[in-house]
């Protein structure tokens, strides 16, 4: 059996959870004296993660103040009302995505007649100017939000003065405290650079999340026809499923983006010409390597944005080893009135929709109307890598449930298809690939599902439900599935691994 699959707790064990935090809270504070503010939120950079929190518990009749500020990045970028995923994450990177898949779109249509007049080239400066038109008209929405819900809003640097005081800090310098009876800290997380390493600094542009996000950058930056070459340490997608991984690569080199594996940079200077060398270190050979680039782009993870938030001074516990802050299951810190989400919270995972589900379940536990709070474990939230080929998955990877389970205990049903879309344009198909892990054993429950090839976050999406309810493989099996559609294969799935037979998928 596999019985710890994933970490859900079940209502009896969150409402006693809630119950004995509240205890400590009890036993710690005195009766607190009246605050002009039931909610405070401080946030640097993921405004995302606490829109949540204040809308919601502003909408439950509760009075909230939110501090808001950005720093500068090395580069001098800056960024309106909106955080990370808005201004300089997943929507503009989606949109940059999507003029890539556009210009793949292009070369398919004279396939299918139309009459495309050469060459077909694209302009950074549009593409960028539209992008950022739209980025701006979030801005303005989210401030319309603030209006509306009567939330005050402090164009401010926080950070603790006690468990109940921020002090905030403007961009001139001027100083005033706020109180409120609860302080939620989501300021969310900043790119690292790769310091030890010389010119990186000056010459580099650091990225705002992990790795994929380079492959991703990677990808539409091939789509719109840049030379691109992606260094690798060691493996391109750390963490997901590694058959699908190479999958990922695999069609991003015959898309046209270069791979220099098992590298190591050693330094960036600038020459003469104004391009950027890089030499680097092959980690196999040990032999050293030179090449010239308009741009360096790091993408080496970041981190929390803690340190200057003054959190252990007033009591917040965090990890010694990551900087993160240490949360029990209700998201409360060290501190009973203080309490920490998104990607600042030790455990949780980086990802935006993870974040706002639980500042949502947060405002109404500080509101009085809910005791539930995020029960979903890690591997059941659903995510996709927004690469040339998409690669949507939810669940364990393979590796994953065999590590758990022991291979033995383990089943994996896997195809190889071909989308209609790909065959009157005479795209290559062979990285389209679906996989279903699941128990090998009884009803066979899903463990993983993974899947490459277009639309593939769309697809993922409504599998994500199934698995959070513990559906199995005959479950998956006995679904109808929409004709003549990609996900469709996903319900005729039936080959397995195990059996060594051909797991290509004929016909229509």
């Amino acid at each position: 059996m596999c019985n710890e699959l994933f970490s859900i707790w079940s209502f009896k064990q969150a409402r006693l959870a809630l119950r004995q935090n509240r205890r400590k809270a009890v036993s710690r504070c005195p009766p607190p004296p009246p605050y002009p503010f039931m909610s405070l939120v401080e946030n640097r950079a993921h405004f995302q993660h606490h829109v949540s929190v204040f809308l919601v518990a502003a909408q439950l009749g509760q009075k909230v103040a939110v501090l808001d500020y950005v720093e500068a990045s090395v580069r001098g970028t800056t960024w309106g009302l909106g955080g990370t995923c808005v201004n300089v994450g997943c929507i503009p990177k989606k949109l940059m995505h999507q003029a890539a898949l556009l210009g793949t779109a292009v070369k398919d249509a004279k396939k299918y007649g139309w009459k495309i007049p050469e060459p077909v080239s694209h302009d950074w400066a549009t593409m960028s100017q539209a992008v950022q038109n739209h980025v701006k008209s979030l801005n303005w929405g989210h401030r319309v939000q603030l209006q509306d819900r009567k939330v005050k809003y402090l164009n401010m640097k926080g950070s603790l003065v006690d468990e109940h005081t921020i002090r905030g800090m403007n961009a001139k310098g001027k100083e005033m405290t706020v109180t409120a009876r609860n302080v939620v800290i989501a300021t969310g997380g900043r790119p690292k650079y790769p310091t030890h390493v010389p010119g990186a600094l000056e010459f580099g542009i650091s990225m705002m999340k992990w790795p994929h996000v380079g492959l991703e950058c990677a990808g539409f930056l091939t789509g719109i026809g840049l030379d691109t070459t992606v260094m690798v340490r060691s493996i391109a997608l750390r963490g997901f499923d590694q058959q699908m991984s190479r999958l990922v690569t695999d069609y991003m080199e015959a898309y046209g983006t270069r791979f220099s594996w098992d590298a190591v940079p050693k330094k960036v200077e600038k020459l003469p010409s104004g391009l950027l060398q890089v030499t680097w270190t092959d980690t196999q050979s040990k032999q050293e390597h030179q090449d010239a680039f308009n741009t360096v782009l790091w993408a080496v993870g970041r981190a929390p944005e803690t340190k200057t938030l003054n959190l252990k001074q007033v009591g917040v516990e965090l990890n010694e080893d990551t900087g993160k802050v240490i949360v029990a299951a209700d998201e409360r810190t060290s501190m009973s009135n203080i309490f920490a989400i998104g990607d600042i919270a030790q455990g949780r995972p980086e990802l935006t929709p993870t974040a706002i589900k639980a500042g949502k379940l947060l405002a109404r536990r500080l509101a009085g109307h809910s005791i539930s709070f995020m029960c979903a474990g890690v591997f059941q939230v659903p995510t996709t890598v927004f690469t040339p080929l998409e690669y949507g998955c939810v669940g364990l990877s393979e590796e994953e449930a065999e590590r758990r389970c022991g291979k033995e205990n383990v089943e994996v049903y896997h195809a190889f298809y071909k989308p209609l879309e790909f065959t009157v344009a005479e795209r290559d198909a062979g990285q389209c690939y679906i996989k279903v892990v699941c128990e090998g054993h009884g009803d066979q429950r899903v463990l993983g599902l993974h899947f490459t090839g277009p639309n593939a976050g769309e697809v993922t999406q409504g599998f994500a439900l199934g698995l959070q309810c513990g559906f199995t493989y005959a479950q998956l099996r006995d679904t109808v599935g929409i004709h003549p559609t990609c996900a469709e294969e996903l319900t005729k799935i039936n080959i397995t691994k195990r059996s060594g037979l051909d797991a290509t998928v004929t016909g229509c």
